[in-house]
């Protein structure tokens, strides 16, 4: 299951977590972020219990968005021990993130 993200959760749920993290930023209106949304599902699955995988919608949560210099969207941001790892812009074909993700856990 894929968690959603917030402003007022990020820090709990991204920059305390003892697990990666791969945070999927989109929009609603995004074409690209709806063509990407069933990839960051089936990681979702797939990494259940080692990889904190969601979302965060930035037209509703633009402070952390702001921070980590998201500026074209959608933006996948992998953080590992609280600090971003690996950054991967625009839509990548699902074993991209598998293979990022395979190199944290």
């Amino acid at each position: 299951m894929t968690v959603e993200f917030t402003d007022a959760n990020f820090e709990e749920l991204v920059l305390k977590s003892d697990k990666p993290v791969l945070i999927d930023f989109w929009a609603a209106w995004c074409g690209p972020c709806r063509m990407l949304a069933p990839i960051i599902k089936e990681l979702a699955e797939e990494y259940d219990g080692k990889v904190v995988v969601g979302k965060l919608d930035i037209d509703k949560n633009q402070e952390f968005a702001s921070k980590y210099g998201v500026r074209n969207i959608p933006t996948v941001l992998i953080f590992k021990n609280g600090e971003p790892v690996e950054k991967q812009v625009g839509v990548a074909p699902k074993k991209t993130y598998a293979e990022k993700l395979d190199a944290l856990v």
